[in-house]
């Protein structure tokens, strides 16, 4: 079984109760396990100023799953969340899962990038999965901690700690 990051975010329809039910559907998906998952944290939104702030958090899990197959799943979570694919580059959305990590692979696909191609950018990926996976280290060997200790905070306030059953 890989051991897979996911990025989690929303700003709409109640961000904290969307995290909360991904990460519960997370729970629950089939060849999967889930491991661990970080506070939920406040971000500025990426692109567009017009929209309201993020709620992100980083879940760990262990999957059988093909990266490709797993894809499949997290987008079927997004859409019964509401999510509504139209193309908008970092607007506002219901519900973001992005998977960050997935093992040691590396994969440059027209449907998938891993790691994902973000993640040494963005505060709101760093912080959370330096918080769940201070050891962790990227395939180009870059330390997940050395990058969250360097990088700008960008405003990103810890909302609360989870306490989740799984």
């Amino acid at each position: 079984m890989s051991l897979v990051f996911i990025g989690l975010g929303s700003n709409l329809a109640d961000p904290k109760a969307q995290i909360l039910s991904a990460l519960n559907k997370l729970s629950q998906l089939a060849h999967c396990v889930l491991k661990a998952h970080s506070s939920l944290y406040f971000s500025r939104p990426m692109g567009p100023q017009d929209q309201p702030d993020y709620m992100n958090a980083v879940a760990a899990i262990k999957t059988s799953l093909a990266p490709l197959a797993l894809l499949e799943q997290l987008q079927a979570i997004e859409t019964s969340a509401g999510r509504v694919r139209d193309g908008e580059r970092w607007g506002a959305r219901v519900l973001d899962l992005d998977i960050l990590c997935f093992g040691q692979q590396v994969i440059n696909s027209p449907r998938l990038t891993i790691p994902h191609y973000g993640i040494k950018q963005r505060e709101f990926v760093l912080l959370p999965l330096a918080e769940i996976a201070p050891e962790l280290v990227l395939p180009d060997g870059d330390s997940i901690l050395t990058l969250a200790e360097k990088i700008d905070k960008n405003g990103l306030k810890v909302h609360s700690k989870l306490v989740l059953d799984y």
